[in-house]
């Protein structure tokens, strides 16, 4: 006779499951209950949050690209998913108290999204995280204006401040935000998607810290936290002297109109087109325009290729044709050729679009 043991992971699995099928129809309480029945299980607050909220964030975005659910529907899920969190903090709250290692007060950390950045979840699921640990947290939320936390550092006790982007199109704004937080003698902790996947971005914009994901910030700011920097004036990545990436992101606009004219003449499909689906082709092509830009800014043409294949994927499953991409790239290619790096990554976003030919079959031996 053989007995099952009921593993901490096949709790988080089940509770994952259960907490999709709750977001399929929105049905918020089952949601809840749900997450705090794996908590009366035992299951810790840290794993809910990071490993059954997180990773079922991650499948409603998925969802979403595939063109499974709409915007509305990613949307409904994703206000759910932050009340959920609300509910697991609520039911976890504590005061912050003194370091167990040296006795001292708590850490003050400022969790922050940059400006523009709207994807908040990540940002709210590290404020939990670092609460769960004794940290003393601000949580500021979604769209920091960089005025408005310099305001509140001000009128605060913070010793670190972690930024939080998930679009690499906020990095100049990240930029500026980091710049302002250093220039008051604090450090700045960054990580997101944004800054990809190794930090190569955090270190371009000169942060103090990146972390991968919300455990290795925690570990990072328990044990060796970073530390402001002497004052320096700031100064742009010096590949951005040619004004290449100023020069684009101001014609967006134009940019974005040409190129839509343009591809009316080269995807005859074009032609039957609803207005809606003008529309969309017209935030397509903004959005092509924003990441080339934020390429540029990075200097990283591979940021670029990245979000074209994506795209591609996305355009696919609204039945686009394959080629209207790359006629938008060969036409913003000729709106810029004046400017050889937005050349060179436009090129490179071509070259990931179209498939690689077969080598050639080996001809007879002479």
């Amino acid at each position: 006779m053989s007995t099952q043991t009921t593993t901490p992971a096949d709790v988080l699995a089940a509770t994952r499951r259960r907490l999709w099928a709750a977001l399929e129809t929105r049905d918020e309480p089952a949601a809840t209950a749900a997450v705090l029945d794996a908590h009366d299980a035992g299951a810790p607050a840290e794993d809910l949050l990071l490993d059954v909220i997180g990773p079922v964030q991650v499948g409603i975005g998925a969802e979403w690209a595939a063109g499974r659910i709409g915007v509305a529907q990613e949307h409904a899920a994703t206000a759910i998913q932050d009340r959920v969190v609300a509910a697991l903090a609520h039911r976890t709250a504590g005061a912050a108290g003194p370091r167990p290692e040296t006795g001292e007060a708590p850490r003050h950390v400022t969790v922050a999204c940059v400006d523009g950045e709207w994807h908040a979840l990540p940002a709210r699921l590290l404020a939990e995280v670092l609460r769960g640990r004794g940290f003393l947290v601000d949580y500021l939320g979604a769209h920091v204006p960089t005025p408005h936390l310099i305001a509140h550092l001000h009128q605060t006790g913070t010793d670190v401040v972690a930024l939080s982007s998930s679009l690499p199109v906020r990095l100049p704004t990240a930029h500026s935000a980091v710049t302002a937080v250093q220039a008051i003698g604090l450090p700045v902790l960054v990580g997101g998607a944004a800054f990809g996947p190794d930090g190569r971005y955090a270190r371009l914009l000169g942060a103090d810290g990146w972390a991968p994901d919300a455990r290795a910030a925690a570990r990072l700011l328990a044990a060796d936290p970073p530390r402001p920097r002497p004052a320096r004036p700031a100064a742009d990545p010096p590949h951005l002297a040619d004004q290449e990436y100023t020069l684009v992101t101001r014609a967006r606009t134009r940019l974005v109109r040409q190129t839509l004219q343009g591809l009316e003449d080269a995807v005859p499909a074009m032609a039957s087109y609803t207005d809606r689906q003008r529309e969309r082709t017209a935030e397509d092509l903004a959005h092509i325009v924003d990441f080339l830009g934020a390429s540029l800014y990075a200097d990283d043409p591979e940021l670029f290729t990245g979000f074209v294949t994506w795209t591609a994927g996305i355009l696919r499953a609204r039945g686009v044709p394959g080629g209207a991409l790359v006629a938008a790239l060969d036409l913003l290619a000729d709106a810029q050729r004046d400017f050889p790096r937005t050349l060179a990554h436009l090129a490179a976003g071509r070259r990931a679009l179209l498939p690689v030919p077969a080598p050639p079959a080996p001809g007879p031996r002479s």
